[in-house]
């Protein structure tokens, strides 16, 4: 049994995601605003086909502030119980996106109790002073990232479960 998690509890991962190619990106104009352009519109179509628009925000978490363009593979996140709007195709707003740039690294988006498991129970951090914890403006989160959603990002973990890992970054997603 981990701390801080009942055998009773459903698991249910606070953020979803959809992988695949940025095809189209729009401003979003704002009613009854001079001013916009601060929002975008973004469409993915993952490798089945499928189409997922998402709603890109000032307060989206961009991992390593990379421009997004069309043609980028990218793993958009979103809060699993946040209201949606019953359209085809589905729409989110993004909380978090993850360009694909090739380096090998894995992300982990959730939940993370004061024992640095996570939700789903399948991943479990070891910090040392060497793994960056940092905030979503790159600032150095000053207190403990347990309790918190965080995004890892990570290289290897054992194969236990749950998997271990020491993260070669934390960036903790302060609401």
């Amino acid at each position: 049994m981990i701390p801080g998690f009942s055998q009773n509890d459903p698991v249910h991962p606070r953020f979803l995601f959809v992988s695949g190619m940025i095809v189209n990106m729009e401003a979003v104009r704002q009613p009854n605003r001079q001013k916009s352009g601060c929002m975008m519109f973004v469409t993915v179509e993952d490798d089945d086909g499928n189409i997922t628009n998402f709603l890109v925000t000032p307060a989206t978490y961009v991992a390593d502030f990379v421009t997004l363009r069309e043609g980028m593979r990218a793993q958009f996140y979103y809060r699993a119980d946040a209201p949606a709007v019953l359209i085809y195709p589905p729409q989110y707003n993004a909380v978090v996106v993850v360009p694909d740039q090739g380096n090998g690294q894995f992300v982990a988006v959730g939940y993370f109790n004061n024992s640095l498991v996570n939700e789903t129970q399948t991943l479990q951090l070891n910090m040392d002073r060497r793994v960056s914890v940092l905030t979503t403006n790159n600032q150095r989160f000053l207190g403990n990232p347990g309790g918190h959603d965080l995004v890892v990002f990570y290289e290897t973990s054992t194969r236990s479960i749950p998997a271990q890992t020491v993260p070669t970054r934390v960036v903790v997603l302060c609401d």
